[in-house]
C-alpha cells in the first residue's frame, strides 16, 4: 500500500511505516501525476484535494487531512467516489489557544496595562476559540463569545453579535473558518468598514485564515489608525503575504499558531487511528510516547506570580518573538514563508512544563492554564 504524505507532517514513519510505503512529497506542489498511483493520501491546508488532482487515481482508498479546517477538500467529490475522508477536529485548538494568550501578553507587556483588565471577544467558538477562552477563563479574563452558527445550534453558552461585540471588546480574536456562502459568510467578515468600527486602541488577532480579514482593507485602515494593535499569523495570499501589510503588524508569523509539537503529533495520530479503523486493523502506536523530552526538567516557583512573571513562564515554553523576527527577515516570499512552516520544531504547549511550587499559595489557575505537575 502505497501512503503519500506531506513532507511536512510529522511522525509518519513511527505511525505509517507499519501500513505501507510511505512517500513523502511537497503538500505545496502535488499534482494529479504524483497521486496517480497512490493508495492513501494525507495532506495538510497547503493542498487543494479536488477532482483535478484526483483525476487520474482510480484505486485511492483514503485522504486524511491533519487540520481542523476542511475549505481545502472538495469532501462532495470524494464523497461521489465512496473516498472516506478524514480530518483532525481539534487537534492544535490547544496551540492556538496559548498562541493567542500569549501573544496577548506580549501586547500588554509591550504596550502598558494588564491582560486583566481587557475585555476579550472571541469570534468563533469553536475548538480553538474555546482552547483560547479556557485560557482566559483560568487567568481571570473577562470574555465574551460570537458564534451565531453554534448559537443557533442550541450550545448554552451565552452568545453575542458581532457588532454588539464590536462596541464592548477592547481585543477581537478571530478563530473561524472560512466560507463564502451561507446565513454567516466569514470571507472578508472583517472588510474595511468592520475594521472602521474597531474601538479606539483595539487589538486584533487573527489566527484561523487569511481571507477572514480584507487584508488591503486592513492596509488602508492602519494607515489612519495608529493606535490599533495587530497579531496576524495568517494572511490573504498565502504563502505571499502583503509585504507592505507586515511592517504594519506587531506580531508577524507565517501560519503557525497551531504548530506545536503536541498539536502536529495529535493530528496525524488522529490520522493513524482513522486509517486503521479504515483497514479493520487495532492501532498499534502510542501517542506520548512520540514528544520529545521537554529542555527543562520543571520549574520550581517560590511565590505567587504577577503578569510580567507569567509572560516569561510562558516564554519559556515558546516565545512568539523568535517567529516574529524571522518571519520578518526570511518568510516574506513564498519559499521562506513555507521553509518556516516546513522547519518549525521548537514550538511547545503549556503541558510540556511541569511546576512545582514551595509556598502556600493558589497556584489552581496555572493548572487550569494548562501547566502539569503543580503542587506543593
Amino acid at each position: 500500500m502505497k501512503i503519500l504524505v506531506d513532507e511536512n507532517m510529522p511522525y509518519v514513519d513511527e505511525l505509517f511505516g507499519e501500513l505501507g510505503q510511505v512517500v513523502k512529497v511537497s503538500g505545496r506542489t502535488l499534482d494529479a501525476a504524483t497521486v496517480a498511483d497512490a493508495d492513501v493520501l494525507l495532506v495538510r491546508s497547503v493542498t487543494k484535494v479536488n477532482e483535478a488532482l484526483l483525476q487520474a487515481n482510480q484505486q485511492l482508498r483514503f485522504v486524511g487531512s491533519a487540520t481542523i479546517g476542511m475549505d481545502h477538500v472538495d469532501r462532495d467529490y470524494l464523497a461521489r467516489r465512496n473516498i472516506p475522508f478524514a480530518n483532525a477536529p481539534g487537534c492544535n485548538a490547544i496551540a492556538v489557544g496559548e498562541f493567542a494568550f500569549i501573544a496577548m501578553l506580549e501586547l500588554a507587556q509591550r504596550y502598558g496595562g494588564r491582560l486583566q483588565d481587557k475585555r476579550i471577544a472571541i469570534v468563533g467558538a469553536g475548538n480553538t476559540g474555546t482552547a483560547l477562552a479556557n485560557c482566559l477563563a483560568a487567568y481571570g479574563v473577562d470574555y465574551r463569545l460570537c458564534d451565531p452558527l453554534l448559537a443557533q445550534s442550541g450550545d448554552k453558552r451565552a452568545f453575542y453579535s458581532l457588532d454588539e461585540l464590536l462596541g464592548w471588546a477592547d481585543v477581537i480574536s478571530l478563530h473561524v473558518p472560512l466560507t463564502r456562502e451561507g446565513a454567516h459568510p466569514t470571507w472578508y467578515l472583517f472588510d474595511e468598514q468592520r475594521l472602521d468600527k474597531l474601538p479606539p486602541n483595539a487589538w486584533l488577532l487573527n489566527c484561523c485564515r487569511g481571507e477572514v480579514i480584507d487584508n488591503r482593507a486592513l492596509i488602508r485602515v492602519k494607515s489612519r489608525r495608529a493606535d490599533l494593535r495587530l497579531v496576524l499569523d495568517v494572511w490573504e495570499g498565502e504563502p505571499n503575504p502583503m509585504a507592505e501589510l507586515v511592517p504594519l503588524v506587531d506580531l508577524a508569523t507565517p501560519h503557525i499558531a497551531g504548530y506545536s509539537l503536541e498539536g502536529k503529533a495529535r493530528g496525524t495520530y488522529m490520522l493513524y487511528q482513522a486509517l486503521c479503523r479504515e483497514l479493520g486493523i487495532t492501532p498499534s502506536a502510542d501517542l506520548n510516547s512520540l514528544l520529545p523530552p521537554f529542555h527543562l526538567a520543571g520549574v520550581t516557583l517560590s511565590q505567587n506570580i504577577d503578569e510580567r512573571q507569567l509572560l516569561g513562564l510562558c516564554r519559556s515554553v515558546y516565545d512568539v518573538r523568535d517567529d516574529d523576527w524571522v518571519f520578518r527577515r526570511e518568510g516574506l516570499d513564498g519559499r521562506g514563508f513555507d521553509n518556516m512552516r516546513k522547519n518549525h520544531r521548537h514550538r511547545r504547549e503549556f503541558s510540556a512544563l511541569a511546576l512545582a511550587h514551595t509556598g502556600a499559595s493558589e497556584v489552581d489557575w496555572l493548572s487550569q492554564l494548562g501547566f502539569t505537575g503543580i503542587g506543593s
